[in-house]
């Protein structure tokens, strides 16, 4: 591994935090230490996650909001002491906002079926549309697309520039009195791009849309604010920001919760039930059918302490400088080509890349027996790829625990790759 001369900025102290990690000690093939550059699919968790998920299950353990013996309460406080948690980190104006699902998906997938069943002003019908954007994950554009089937409304969507920006030229005629919905990705998880919330926004509001944005590529890189980017709705996931699997959110302004029909019909989000009807408990309760992923909300509140005490706005600077490494020194590589923005400006944590003609799956293969774990393929981003003239790409993601040797690893991973296919 190639140790860097260049002076990194010491916004935090990487070292001590990767001590926090066990998995980041394990060596891998042929004595090789693990290089850990795939967090935008899913990030590692620290030991502290890791101790609130064993402490629950170990001496905690029970249904929540259904019993009134000593586990059963101590359940429901550690399950509604994560929805505080999470509602102080993202700034929401009450609790009562934030939504525990099983991820973004089920996040963006519960707004989207919302809003077919929902009455006027809200209702999605053939005489609506839809407006979504090229760059998005699967998760913002299949449920959009199901919706608009089964409703008849019309789904159109923004392009992108060369350098893989949204290309915003036609916002007036792509969001038009007919929109009913705008849904974006704050950040893309392909493209690494942050987009602009103020224009997207400003229009949406000119024409009465809801705005609905996928920030599961946003959140757990920087100071977040739930009511400075203007959204109706705000899907995100816990295992990109130190918690575990099985654990989403859903944030929604409150008037909207109050008025918009439940998804998912079962226990606990109810008020009453007879044979012949029902009535719906208050949100978040009534978005909440069933036994919730409880161990994973209350891993999710240990993921936001553990992000808060080490300070967001030192977690965005530390991957910023990473991020401005890593571009410098992978815009070196012969026949590597970045597909997203090549600056460091307004973009995240994701670098996707292509090398040469060969193919990512191999670029990735060759990296694994280095030790050096990437993400290849298309990232559920397939109209990107498609966009670009790319079967697929590899891509590079950090984390709070990333280093300038990690970057200086897979360029030295990347040039065996070169020799390699000759």
């Amino acid at each position: 591994m190639t140790s860097s001369r260049r002076g990194f900025p010491g916004h935090l102290d990487t070292e001590a935090i990767r001590k926090d990690f066990p998995v980041l000690d394990r060596v891998l093939h042929d004595g090789k230490k693990l290089v850990y550059l795939d967090s935008a699919a899913t990030s590692q968790k620290p030991r502290q996650v890791l101790d609130a998920l064993s402490d629950y299950y170990e001496q905690h353990n029970a249904n929540v909001h259904r019993g009134v013996h000593v586990l059963a309460e101590e359940a429901t406080a550690l399950y509604e002491g994560a929805r505080d948690k999470v509602a102080a980190f993202i700034n929401a104006p009450s609790r009562d906002e934030v939504i525990f699902t099983k991820n973004a998906s089920e996040s963006l997938n519960l707004v989207a079926n919302m809003l077919g069943w929902a009455d006027e002003p809200y209702r999605v019908d053939s005489d609506t549309e839809i407006v979504i954007t090229e760059m998005e994950h699967h998760s913002n554009i299949v449920p959009w697309q199901l919706l608009a089937q089964r409703t008849g409304a019309k789904l159109k969507w923004f392009g992108l520039t060369d350098d893989g920006r949204l290309d915003l030229s036609r916002i007036d005629e792509l969001i038009t009195e007919k929109t009913k919905v705008v849904s974006y990705t704050l950040a893309s998880n392909i493209l690494g791009t942050f987009n602009p919330v103020e224009e997207i926004a400003r229009r949406a509001q000119e024409v009465g849309a809801l705005v609905v944005v996928d920030a599961s590529q946003a959140v757990p890189h920087t100071a977040f604010d739930v009511q400075a980017i203007q959204a109706d709705f705000v899907a995100f996931t816990g295992h990109k920001m130190c918690g575990p699997t099985g654990i989403g959110v859903l944030w929604g302004r409150q008037e909207l919760l109050e008025d918009l029909p439940p998804f998912l019909g079962g226990g606990e989000m109810i008020e009453t039930v007879s044979m012949h009807s029902s009535t719906y408990a208050p949100a978040p309760h009534k978005f909440e059918a069933g036994t919730p992923p409880i161990a994973q909300a209350v891993g999710l509140g240990a993921a936001v302490d553990y992000l808060s005490a080490i300070g967001m706005d030192k977690i965005a600077a530390h991957e910023h400088a990473i991020v401005e490494y890593a571009l410098e020194r992978l815009l070196q590589v012969p026949d590597l080509r970045i597909i997203g923005p090549t600056t460091a400006e307004d973009r995240g944590a994701a670098i996707s890349f292509t090398l040469g003609d060969i193919h990512p799956h191999d670029v990735g293969q060759v990296l694994d027996e280095q030790g050096i774990a990437v993400r290849v393929g298309h990232h559920c981003a397939r109209p990107v790829c498609l966009r670009y003239g790319i079967p697929a790409t590899t891509r590079a993601s950090f984390y709070l625990y990333s280093t300038p040797a990690e970057v200086d690893a897979l360029v030295d991973g990347l040039e065996h790759v070169r020799n390699f296919f000759g």
